[in-house]
């Protein structure tokens, strides 16, 4: 529901449950709408709550593998040479390895594939050919079907990415996430405490491992300072032991470091909005590849025929893109379908902004003498009003 938790006390111990989460909406404002109040109390009251995320009767992809520029383009290309319509993605990448969830349907009848066993085998060999890897670990590749969308895709990806072992490579010790387990004997406890950049979603990418790891969280405290997070967690492993040995606690310091790392944020966010079409995705991707770009993390979704689908690449390298490289992809994709978002830089956004207020002069000569240049003087007046506190609402 895109809200954010600034502060949480979380206490689970002789069999009672009391936790309290401070939340707002990503301005950083309190939550009015009782709708959505009434929603939140709603779900957290059911036994058990999952999102239907419209994957019924359709098939799913998991892929994890080595990671290299333009493996997703070379997926996608197979995909639509299959004729498979993807309709739902994510793609993780992380200290070389990636880690993906394709939801497809037949490109004609928009029917799973799974009936088929001759072409579902033909789709993972495939697949397969394309994840090979000499580098020692060992590729798989799974198809399943989903029914009544109750695959959580993001925790699908941590338990990917988890399995495959993502976390055994050497860590940038100067940036990775500040992860400290003690043992505290007189209580039974390990305490786990955590020190990084807050984001969203931080919370859940760091229960999400615990659980997976067969730690039990009884008591924890979360809060944020600034750009900060701080996360304390008293926990033990599902043997009802804490920590017990050396090797153990270096090992779930690694996997809660892989956690945060796998969604941080990494290169420029390319958003790309339009009506869907087949080999849509194989074709964008092949643009991104033929210039050296590299797909660090992807989320692919199509609705009512419409294809939003956001990208964060970065070069070869792993560094941020030039910005003459950013230009010349937008002019192959659509200027007006694919727009840059942060981080990018300062020379290339200045572009972008040049080019939007080209394309409102445009609409103002076409149109009624001044009117679109109004309405968007007036739009960034009241924005600025907004960001400073003088307005209580914005449109």
């Amino acid at each position: 529901m895109n809200l954010w938790i600034t502060k949480a006390y979380i206490s689970s111990d002789g069999k009672w449950n009391m936790d309290v989460f401070h939340v707002s909406d990503l301005n950083g404002n309190k939550l009015t709408d009782e709708n959505l109040i009434r929603y939140i109390e709603k779900s957290i009251e059911t036994s058990y709550y999952c999102k239907t995320e419209g994957y019924t009767g359709l098939t799913a992809l998991e892929l994890t593998g080595t990671d290299r520029v333009g493996l997703l383009s070379e997926v996608f290309a197979v995909l639509a040479d299959l004729e498979c319509d993807v309709v739902e993605a994510k793609a993780w990448t992380h200290n070389g390895r990636i880690a993906s969830m394709i939801y497809v349907r037949d490109g004609n009848s928009g029917t799973p594939i799974d009936g088929d066993s001759d072409r579902v085998q033909r789709v993972e060999g495939q697949l397969r050919n394309l994840l090979k890897a000499d580098d020692g670990y060992q590729n798989n590749t799974r198809t399943c079907v989903t029914y009544g969308g109750n695959t959580h895709m993001e925790r699908r990806l941590h338990q990917r990415m988890f399995m495959d072992r993502d976390y055994e490579k050497k860590f940038d010790t100067e940036k990775s996430p500040i992860v400290s387990v003690q043992n505290l004997q007189k209580r039974g406890y390990s305490v786990v405490n955590l020190q990084c950049k807050d984001r969203m979603k931080l919370l859940f990418d760091v229960v999400c491992t615990l659980t997976d790891m067969a730690y039990i969280v009884f008591h924890a405290a979360i809060r944020t300072v600034g750009e900060t997070a701080f996360l304390e967690f008293y926990v033990r492993h599902s043997d009802g032991h804490p920590v017990s040995s050396e090797p153990e606690r270096q090992r779930l310091i690694q996997c809660l470091q892989a956690a945060i790392e796998r969604r941080t944020v990494k290169g420029v966010r390319l958003e790309l909005c339009t009506a869907d079409r087949p080999g849509l995705l194989a074709e964008v991707t092949r643009v991104l590849r033929e210039n050296g770009l590299n797909i660090a993390r992807a989320e692919i979704s199509t609705k009512d025929g419409i294809a939003r689908n956001v990208f964060y690449v970065t070069d070869a390298n792993g560094n941020l893109i030039d910005p003459e490289i950013i230009r010349s992809i937008r002019e192959k994709i659509g200027i007006n379908d694919l727009s840059v978002k942060e981080p990018f830089p300062t020379n290339c956004r200045e572009e972008v902004e040049k080019e939007q207020q080209h394309r409102e002069l445009q609409d103002h000569n076409g149109r009624n003498g001044g009117g679109t240049v109004l309405v968007s003087l007036g739009s960034l007046v009241m924005k600025n009003l907004y960001q400073l506190g003088l307005i209580k609402s914005y449109f």
